[in-house]
């Protein structure tokens, strides 16, 4: 962990830093409080400067929305038509590259000194484990570090369970449920698989639906630290323990298993944070990783489920004639395909930036086997 330093009534400080997308040590620093206007901090945060916040809680977290309203509107202005996705996506990291510039301090217990600040201690412990000393972060990571923590404390809502899966912050919360109902509704092969692997397990939900619909044996597997424990307590929770394992692996583990499930993330471009790793796949590595070692790790009789929007082709970063040819060129050939629209509210968006693709969007399990 690097270190951040800076000189405050005259007397210099430093601090760990740390980012979530590997943003390096800010290296100018400004300490501003509430006396500080939105159009001000911007214009500090575009020449370079780090501005380091102790005014009021609140009074930062309203600062930080003028900034954001006033990059949207200065983005609507100069091109308001609808962008295209690699602008789009060039906008949202500039936009979190300023928002990141205005910064905290966490003291050496996690907890945060300014007036009419929360209790971020839990939070914190929670995202970034036992404190190590007084630590800077970006207001708008300790914002989502704090949201998700209200998500693994109250978990979400899976209907398939009937229960309840708890994320934890970096990793990615099953909101969406279109993916979950089709790996719950799809019919299992014939005779009952005795093994299932969920790759890229993520929260576990995947490996808890196989495990409940009778799959004796089930092994999650994730790449992500945070990931891999989250799934373990979710299984906890339900009380799967016993017949699903968590397993940190670079996606496949060994051996072979009667069913194969993959997720991956559906946009094949470039994530700017590890937070994004859920939704981004640069060059669809792991897609193309999962179907061309499918029929090496599939116990005879055995099938792979890929669950995967189409979002990807409306928005040109992908064909379907492109997928077809990875499936074919991995000695597969497609059993079935089960779709279902979208449900969640961004689809409806006519607001969102993307909308004229998400309004398209169709979620797919394709039923795979080897040729």
């Amino acid at each position: 962990m690097s270190t951040i330093r800076w000189t405050e009534d005259d007397q210099p400080r430093a601090a760990l830093w740390h980012s979530e997308s590997d943003a390096p040590a800010p290296t100018r620093i400004a300490v501003v409080g509430d006396d500080i206007t939105a159009d001000a901090a911007l214009k500090l945060a575009r020449a370079g400067t780090t501005l380091l916040w102790r005014g009021d809680y609140h009074n930062g977290r309203q600062l930080l929305s003028a900034m954001t309203r006033r990059l949207d509107r200065q983005r609507t202005a100069r091109r308001p038509d609808s962008p295209s996705f690699l602008e789009h996506r060039r906008t949202r990291a500039e936009r979190a590259r300023l928002q990141g510039r205005l910064v905290v301090e966490l003291e050496a217990d996690h907890s945060l000194a300014l007036r009419r600040a929360p209790d971020v201690r839990a939070a914190c412990r929670a995202a970034y484990g036992p404190p190590q000393g007084p630590m800077c972060v970006a207001l708008s990571e300790l914002a989502g570090v704090l949201g998700a923590h209200q998500w693994q404390i109250k978990g979400v809502p899976i209907a398939a369970l009937g229960s309840r899966i708890h994320p934890r912050y970096g990793v990615f919360s099953p909101v969406r449920g279109e993916y979950i109902d089709l790996v719950a509704a799809a019919p299992l092969p014939r005779p009952l698989p005795a093994t299932a692997f969920d790759l890229g397990t993520g929260t576990g939900v995947l490996a808890a639906i196989l495990s409940r619909r009778g799959i004796p044996e089930v092994l999650g597997t994730d790449i992500n630290d945070r990931a891999v424990d989250c799934a373990r307590e979710n299984m906890r929770r339900l009380g799967l323990q016993a017949g699903v394992r968590i397993l940190e692996a670079d996606l496949y583990p060994e051996g072979r298993a009667d069913l194969i499930v993959c997720n991956p993330p559906w946009l094949p471009a470039a994530a700017t944070s590890r937070l994004e790793l859920g939704i981004y796949d640069p060059g669809s590595d792991m897609l193309h990783r999962f179907l061309d070692g499918l029929p090496a790790h599939l116990a005879p009789g055995g099938e792979g489920w890929l669950v995967i929007s189409d979002l990807a082709e409306h928005l040109g970063l992908r064909t379907r004639e492109e997928l077809l040819e990875r499936i074919d060129a991995a000695g597969l050939q497609i059993l079935d395909r089960h779709d279902t629209a979208p449900r969640h509210p961004r689809a409806a968006d006519a607001e969102d930036a993307l909308h004229a693709a998400r309004s398209r969007e169709v979620t797919s399990l394709w039923r795979l086997a080897p040729r």
